[in-house]
């Protein structure tokens, strides 16, 4: 053990002993990692730094350069796990090189580029300044398009249009820019029909002048139509079923838009990991084209298999994970997806306080979908969906003692389609849900009784994200349309809408801004009439039965908005934005008189503050995301939200304002992330609170850990 260590642990107090164990052996663990050793007489290179550069971010220079500052070990140490960056005075020479050329292809034909300063940063390690002067920019003068004259010309004023915006006069000279409005001319004609288009880009750039003059030279070809097609690679699939998905035949007008959608409608079968459609244009005077499609089968069976563990404010669990996939069950590449995830809470262990379980509440979650593709027509699925649930209904971070853990045994089903074309996505759909109450402890309230809904539902998307995992521009719009009750029978009756709206702006080629708002609007027909009461007095209308308040607060916790959690309001826990209130089925030994009695002894009491939903929701976020090292990513984010007990109620002066900081890790499934979300003090209710309740804590501080798979948004 070294001497630091030992220092180390002779000076830890005997309560805090643990702790310095702790922190030895992770220095340990590092050091048996390995620490990176220099070359003799070389330095290491800490940081690379730019002055100078307006036109261009940092990082979209330090993308094309050779010399690069040593990476940081969890973003932190140099020297860690990863070897040091050496400094090279001739790779930094030809780097400079490289950064006049980068300037030149963004239109800075004059730009040179020196090396400002190497110093040291201490025992062998150099920091470098790079130095641009940018000079000039040049700018499109004149455009032209020649060969489009026996075009049609609706098509001659679509390219035309295309070209101006892409590259068009008086914009600066982007040579990446030039390059993609050449390959987007082509990509129109194609669609267009014309599968042998060419289109051959020119520039003269006039130096001294700083302007540069543009051509595409485009040679349409013929019109063109689908030939013969063939099919490789089908393995045991039904070739029926793929060609069906394809929906192509020889004679249909070319276009490369419908290649994609056939190409995505196939990899939508979930049946092949790779799809991929070949024309063949050889011969530019044939007027059919054929085509080849080139499928890698993936495996029609599937078994997983797993474990997990869920802890936050509220509950603390442990679970298992059996699920069967059959990718071509009983034929026509129908899907039968089968899961199971049983499991058992920890109650009443939470965090952070982690109380010693005193009961294990069994659990279980089922699911069974069955999905037909080529459902009436080749690009339609259709869905059944079974669920057979049985939880804990765990509502608020405070323990109560003598309140039940109430569960539910929930049977749920859902029948309808779903639908894409080309960025929009339809999923029309039937949903019926029966939920049965039960204790896992304490008395069931004798007023509680099952809970039928049915509803329609169509969700619609629409989708101009560059990605849909890790999105880095573009724009995506979706909605929520739900009508309950009335000729599809169930408890409720109601319409609710969500649209949502999300937007992702470049910062530069690495950084993300992006941003996300949605409202909700819940119209109940025969129930919510008790929310706002509550919520203000701790009491239903007057005049509203016991039974009847329990029926319109249960019937609220399966339809009515919440807020809060890791996909919404990140510094607070889930359904801590809203009404609060009395939940008198947590209580079931009182009567109404007692509840009013105990309410107002003691207002802030667990019982007393339980979460209503609300009639009216609206969120909003705003998210800076940026790289750290290798797989890890960060970001900084603010949300802010309300839950208003009326219809129609758009409450801003109740803000709820959280910000706060996130570490991301990429994996194939979307990036691996953990959020802590701070609530700025002074920004939660600008004015009444009434209704508000008491938002869980993390050792008293105003903050919420989320922790989930995928982005927030």
């Amino acid at each position: 053990m070294g001497p630091a260590l030992q220092r180390l642990l002779s000076i830890a107090p005997p309560r805090s002993q643990h702790f310095a164990n702790l922190l030895a052996m992770l220095a340990l663990a590092l050091l048996s990692v390995g620490c990176a050793s220099l070359p003799e007489g070389r330095s290491a290179l800490d940081s690379v730094e730019f002055q100078g550069n307006d036109a261009l971010d940092d990082g979209d220079i330090e993308e094309k350069i050779a010399t690069r500052p040593s990476p940081r070990f969890l973003g932190l140490m140099q020297g860690v796990v990863y070897d040091y960056e050496v400094y090279d005075f001739y790779v930094l020479q030809r780097d400079l090189e490289r950064v006049e050329r980068l300037y030149r292809a963004r239109g800075y034909y004059k730009a040179k580029a020196r090396a400002a300063r190497v110093e040291p940063s201490g025992d062998n390690h150099v920091r470098v300044k790079i130095s641009v002067e940018e000079g000039p920019v040049t700018r499109v003068r004149r455009l032209d398009l020649f060969g489009d004259e026996h075009l049609p010309e609706t098509l001659r004023r679509r390219l035309s249009t295309l070209a101006q915006a892409q590259v068009g006069v008086n914009q600066v000279f982007d040579e990446d820019e030039f390059k993609s409005a050449e390959a987007a001319l082509e990509r129109l004609l194609t669609d267009e029909g014309y599968a042998y288009a060419k289109v051959q880009r020119t520039a003269d750039v006039d130096l001294p002048g700083n302007y540069a003059s543009l051509r595409f030279d485009i040679s349409p070809g013929i019109l063109a139509k689908f030939g013969e097609i063939s099919i490789q690679g089908l393995g045991p699939l039904p070739e029926a079923s793929i060609r069906r998905a394809l929906d192509l035949h020889p004679g249909d007008p070319y276009s490369t838009s419908e290649l994609e959608a056939a190409q995505q409608a196939v990899l939508d079968l979930g049946v092949l990991s790779n799809v991929h459609i070949e024309s063949d244009l050889s011969d530019a005077t044939r007027e059919r084209v054929p085509l080849v499609v080139h499928l890698e089968p993936s495996k029609l069976h599937q078994l997983r298999l797993g474990v997990g563990s869920q802890i936050d404010v509220i509950r603390t669990d442990i679970h298992a994970l059996v699920g069967w996939d059959h990718n071509n069950f009983l034929g026509g590449l129908r899907r039968l997806s089968l899961e199971a995830k049983p499991g058992v809470v920890l109650y009443p262990t939470r965090f952070p306080s982690f109380k010693t379980p005193t009961n294990l509440l069994p659990e279980v979650k089922t699911r069974a979908e069955l999905t037909q593709p080529g459902f009436l027509e080749a690009r339609t699925n259709a869905f059944l969906r079974v669920n057979y649930d049985i939880y804990a209904a765990l509502l608020s971070s405070e323990i109560d003692e003598n309140a039940p853990v109430l569960g539910y045994r929930e049977l749920k089903g859902a029948l309808g389609v779903d639908r894409s074309l080309w960025r929009f996505y339809f999923r029309p759909s039937h949903n019926i849900g029966l939920s049965v109450p039960f204790t896992y402890i304490g008395q069931l309230d004798p007023d509680l009784d099952r809970v039928l809904v049915s509803f329609l539902e169509l969700f619609t998307s629409f989708d101009l994200r560059d990605d849909r995992v890790d999105p880095h521009k573009g724009v995506y719009l979706s909605n929520t349309f739900q009508v309950a009750g009335g000729p599809l029978g169930g408890d409720a009756r109601d319409f609710k809408v969500q649209p949502e709206a999300r937007i992702y702006v470049p910062l530069g080629r690495k950084l993300t801004f992006a941003t996300r708002g949605s409202i909700g609007l819940l119209f109940p027909q025969n129930y919510g009439d008790t929310i706002a009461s509550n919520a203000a007095t701790g009491s239903p209308p007057p005049g509203t039965s016991r039974a009847d308040w329990v029926r319109d607060i249960q019937i609220g916790f399966f339809r009515s908005f919440f807020s809060g959690g890791p996909n919404s309001n990140r510094g607070y826990a889930l359904r801590d934005i809203g009404p609060h209130g009395v939940v008198p089925f947590y209580s079931p030994e009182l009567n109404q008189a007692d509840l009013d009695t105990r309410c107002q002894t003691d207002p802030t009491s667990t019982s007393c503050l339980l979460p209503l939903g609300g009639l009216t929701l609206w969120e909003a976020s705003a998210e800076l995301r940026y790289p750290i090292t290798g797989s890890f990513s960060g970001a900084t984010f603010c949300d802010t939200s309300d839950v208003a007990p009326e219809q129609v109620q758009f409450r801003f002066d109740r803000l709820h304002l959280s910000c706060g900081l996130g570490a991301r890790y990429a994996t194939p499934l979307g990036p691996f992330r953990a959020d802590i979300g701070y609530r700025i003090p002074g920004l939660q209710t600008l004015n009444d609170s009434t209704g508000e309740g008491r938002p869980s804590s993390i050792f008293g501080a105003p903050i919420a850990v989320s922790i989930a798979l995928g982005e927030a948004f």
